[in-house]
């Protein structure tokens, strides 16, 4: 294993410095850590499979621009639930620190991409809303298949990129600097520098709603005083104010359910921390799989086209459940005419 300077309350520790990052104590600890984040994961790479499968099965869904953004927001999902889980347990529960710097920085560099591509998907798909409700003559011209999926490979492109830079040489290892408390091999000024593009992301987010949420207002307030004239048009609109409220849903959750880590996150940057906020940090982080595991619920429950894609999935299930219940009878019923016969 590479020495590099660690954390000064880690430097208690001898041998592998991996072990200095491994804050959780008691046995207690691990299998609540284990728990939930088998449980959360199992859910979240479920539910979003099934997205994914109501969106890419269904020709009236992938086609739209608006379900390819949510569709890379599920496939960013189950990516990160998959990568962290296997990671954070393995590390954290099992307490395995056998692979090399390499290894554990390209598993970070995982995470951080699907986290990364995760906002960005909802940045374009808000951006998408708020076109689709303030320009609704020009949107088709304005957003196209090909226009959509040029910036989800732009999108995937640069958050594994920028997630990817410690693996490719920015580490406090290589650099001889200052190493993050919470990351193993991290440097300081790269997770500064990550946690600024991710407020960056999230502040474009919350403007590019404000926005959506003020025209979705305009547009009830003019669907309640012209509800007879607009016709179809109003029904349009309904369904754009609609999904307009889902994502700001999904927003919201995504804030309750990240604030902690990031505002841990900063703290670590300018104050040293304790090992029980540490600790804290360990749980917080399993915040985000719950956001993952929400994301499709609300999907489910906002959006009209999935909700009815999934009402007709579980109605084909059903039918064919009754077939195979009903078929022992029919072919007992064929040979006792049989034998009649």
């Amino acid at each position: 294993m590479d020495s590099c300077r660690i954390p000064a309350n880690a430097s208690k520790c001898s041998g592998n410095t991996m072990e200095c990052f491994m804050v959780l104590s008691t046995q207690a600890q691990k299998i609540s850590i284990g728990i939930l984040c088998g449980l959360f994961g199992t859910m979240c790479v479920f539910e979003n499979s099934l997205v994914l499968y109501l969106i890419f099965s269904s020709p009236g869904t992938r086609k739209k621009p608006s379900y390819l953004f949510i569709g890379s927001l599920a496939l960013a999902d189950i990516l990160a639930s998959i990568i962290f889980v296997c990671s954070f347990v393995n590390f954290h529960v099992f307490n395995e620190a056998a692979f090399s710097k390499e290894v554990f920085l390209l598993q970070l560099g995982g995470v951080n991409t699907s986290f990364s591509a995760s906002l960005s998907s909802l940045l374009l798909t808000a951006l998408d809303r708020y076109l689709s409700i303030s320009r609704p003559s020009e949107y088709k011209l304005l957003m196209t298949r090909k226009r959509a999926w040029t910036a989800l490979a732009v999108l995937w492109v640069t958050c594994a990129t920028i997630a990817c830079l410690p693996l490719l040489g920015w580490n406090c290892c290589v650099l001889d600097s200052a190493c993050s408390e919470l990351f193993p091999f991290v440097d300081d000024n790269y997770l500064s520098g990550w946690i600024c593009f991710i407020l960056v992301l999230l502040g474009c987010i919350v403007y590019a709603y404000a926005h959506v949420l003020r025209r979705a207002r305009q547009h009830v307030a003019y669907m309640e005083k012209h509800q007879a004239q607009v016709g179809k048009q109003n029904s349009r609109m309904r369904m754009d104010v609609m999904l307009a409220k889902t994502l700001v849903m999904v927003l919201a959750v995504l804030m309750l359910c990240w604030s902690p880590v990031l505002a841990l996150m900063i703290y670590s940057v300018f104050a040293r921390l304790s090992e029980r906020l540490r600790k804290v940090f360990a749980f917080c982080s399993t915040l985000c799989l719950l956001n993952s595991m929400v994301n499709p619920v609300i999907y489910a429950l906002r959006s009209k086209e999935l909700s009815s894609s999934l009402r007709r999935l579980l109605s084909h299930f059903r039918r064919q459940l009754q077939a195979a219940e009903g078929s022992p009878e029919a072919e007992s019923t064929h040979k006792s005419s049989v034998i009649e016969t």
